[in-house]
C-alpha cells in the first residue's frame, strides 16, 4: 500500500465513521503506514468493503460495527478490536453528521441528533478507549472537529457548537492524560468534498461554488488531505505535540 513508510507498524487503530469519506481515507492511510485498522461504522456492509479493500492492498483491517451515540456500543467495539487486533494504541474520532439550516428553523430533534453523533460520540469513544490506553501506558487520540468550530459557519449553529466543544474537550483531556503518555490533538477540516457535503449542498449549488471561490487554494479539500494530518498526529513524529488544533482548509481560515 502506498509509500513503504511504516511509522505505525503493528499499532492498533480505531477509526470511527470509517466506511467512507474522510474516515475511509484516514483508515487507508494509517494502514498504509503499518497500522492494524478497525474500520468502525454503523454501516457495517460499507465498512466491510473498506476493510476488504485495505486488506486487498496488503494492509491489515477489520470491520467493526460501532454506533458512536451509544457508550455500550463503543465499549463493545473497543473490546472486540483488542481481542482481534491487539492493544489499542490509536483512536481517531471521525464520525459526524449535520443538517444545514438556520438555527431559528431547527428543531430540538435535530439538535439531539447532531449533538449525539458529533459531540457525545467523541465522549463515548474516549470513555471506552482511554482506560485501555492508560493500562497500556501510552496512546494517541485525534478528533476530527471542523473550522466551523473555530470560526462559526452559517446554517451550522449546533454543529459548530459541537465542534467547538470537541476542541475545548480535547485540550482539557490532553492536560489530564499527559501524565499517562497519551497525546490528544484535533484536526479541523475546511469544506471537504465528501458525500456528506454534497448531500448538504444538493439544493445549494451556488453556495458550494462561492465556497470554493473563497478558498485561497481554489478547491475543496479532499479526504486524503485530512488523512496526512491525522497520520502525523498519531505517529512518533508528534510525540511532543498534545492539545493542538490544526486547520486543513486550503487557507480558508488563517486565524490562530
Amino acid at each position: 500500500m502506498a509509500s513503504g513508510i511504516t511509522r505505525l507498524k503493528d499499532k492498533t487503530a480505531i477509526v470511527t465513521g470509517a466506511a467512507q469519506g474522510i474516515g475511509r481515507a484516514i483508515a487507508t492511510r494509517l494502514a498504509a503506514e503499518g497500522a492494524k485498522v478497525a474500520v468502525c461504522d454503523i454501516q457495517t456492509d460499507v465498512a466491510k468493503r473498506t476493510a476488504d479493500e485495505i486488506k486487498g492492498a496488503g494492509g491489515a483491517a477489520i470491520a467493526v460495527r460501532l454506533d458512536v451515540t451509544s457508550l455500550e456500543s463503543a465499549a463493545a467495539a473497543v473490546a472486540q478490536v483488542e481481542r482481534e487486533l491487539g492493544p489499542l494504541a490509536i483512536l481517531v474520532n471521525n464520525a459526524g453528521w449535520d443538517k444545514l439550516e438556520p438555527f431559528i428553523e431547527s428543531t430540538p430533534e435535530t439538535w439531539d441528533k447532531v449533538i449525539a453523533i458529533n459531540f457525545r460520540g467523541v465522549l463515548n469513544c474516549c470513555k471506552a478507549a482511554v482506560p485501555r490506553m492508560i493500562e497500556h501506558g501510552s496512546g494517541k487520540i485525534v478528533s476530527i472537529a471542523s473550522d466551523a468550530g473555530r470560526v462559526g459557519s452559517l446554517g451550522e449553529a449546533v454543529y459548530s457548537g459541537c465542534k467547538g466543544g470537541i476542541i475545548a474537550f480535547s485540550k482539557t483531556l490532553a492536560r489530564e492524560l499527559a501524565r499517562n503518555k497519551i497525546n490528544v490533538n484535533v484536526v479541523c477540516p475546511g469544506p471537504t468534498d465528501t458525500a456528506l457535503l454534497r448531500g448538504v449542498m444538493e439544493d445549494r449549488p451556488k453556495v458550494l461554488e462561492a465556497m470554493q471561490r473563497g478558498i485561497p487554494l481554489r478547491r475543496l479539500g479532499k479526504p486524503e488531505d485530512l488523512a496526512g494530518a491525522v497520520a502525523f498526529f498519531v505517529s512518533p513524529d508528534a510525540d511532543y505535540a498534545t492539545g493542538q488544533v490544526i486547520s486543513i482548509s486550503g487557507g480558508l481560515t488563517m486565524a490562530g
